[in-house]
């Protein structure tokens, strides 16, 4: 029977499968003979030990169309990651970031903003300017006033997401909100696994029926800091597709646009063409990457 992993814990793995059930189950030895570890949002085949108890095992994992390590989740169609406009102010810096984690992993990505109910027009606005600027769509919701939450279904609908953002922007309310039956299901599952449900910091994937049969949202522990892997100072120019149209009048070929004069990017920036919140984010970056290589010279590895 072939089902979905939508969580994994303590080397259970909990399949909803094809029947309608949601199976227990433990991976078969082979996956550690091959180094392979089952991940949430694979599509499997398990064998079944007992209908009445809905146990099972994971006897084959389908091909990955993609796979995150951070969050670790696979066969993802987007990421939603939702931000606050106010209370608390979002960290741009962790935005670009998480942007940028996005990129290197091909995904498409629709920034959430919540609370609109209580922040302004100009604070909105400046958002949408610095996001939809570099080629992000941006969306504004109030989950408390349930606004903007019929047009998120719609893009929701028929894919795969995966929800990330930082704690308290009102991610587990707009999970409960889309999907009712999240605490309930958690709870249940926590008390099958004897473990409270605020304890673990594991993804879930959640089935949202309402929403559309193959519509699935992937729900994950809040951060607070992103750590950048693979990204070297060369290429993190790449990640800010705003700085494309304008390097072509950097003086210098594989200007990094911080301190060299006649800088295309710098100039944009000058003129508003480019959002000085990104600039600086990318500053910050860059000067971040530049202190881990000094640190991990000595290996005569790029990071």
């Amino acid at each position: 029977m072939q089902g979905r992993i939508i969580k994994g814990i303590a080397g259970f793995y909990y399949v909803d499968a094809t029947d309608g059930k949601l199976y227990e189950c433990r991976a078969k030895g082979i996956f550690r003979q091959q180094k392979i570890k089952p991940m949430v949002g694979d599509i499997v085949e398990i064998d079944i030990v007992s209908s009445d108890d809905a146990t099972g095992n994971v006897i084959s994992i389908l091909p990955r169309k993609n796979e995150l390590l951070r969050p670790p989740v696979s066969n993802i169609d987007q990421a939603l990651i939702i931000f606050a406009i106010v209370h608390p102010n979002p960290s741009y810096n962790l935005l670009d970031r998480f942007l940028i984690m996005m990129r290197q992993q091909n995904l498409p990505v629709l920034i959430c903003f919540n609370k609109q109910d209580i922040a302004s027009e100009k604070e909105q606005q400046e958002l949408r300017e610095t996001y939809e600027k570099c080629g992000y769509e941006v969306m504004f919701i109030s989950v408390a006033q349930n606004k903007g939450i019929d047009e998120l279904k719609k893009r929701l609908e028929g894919k795969t997401t995966v929800l990330a953002g930082p704690s308290g922007v009102g991610k587990s309310s707009l999970l409960n909100l889309l999907h009712p039956q999240a605490n309930m299901e958690t709870g249940e599952l926590s008390k099958k696994i004897l473990r409270g449900k605020n304890t673990t910091r594991h993804s879930e994937l959640f089935h949202l029926n309402g929403i559309g049969d193959n519509t699935y949202l992937c729900d994950t522990p809040g951060f607070t800091s992103l750590y950048l892997k693979d990204v070297t100072i060369a290429q993190l120019p790449l990640y800010y597709p705003e700085f494309e149209d304008y390097e072509p009048s950097c003086r210098f070929g594989g200007c990094v646009h911080i301190s060299e004069p006649d800088c295309g990017v710098k100039n944009a920036v000058e003129k508003g063409l480019i959002s000085h919140i990104r600039y600086e984010n990318y500053q910050m970056l860059y000067e971040d990457l530049k202190s881990q290589k000094k640190v991990y010279g000595k290996n005569k590895r790029e990071y």
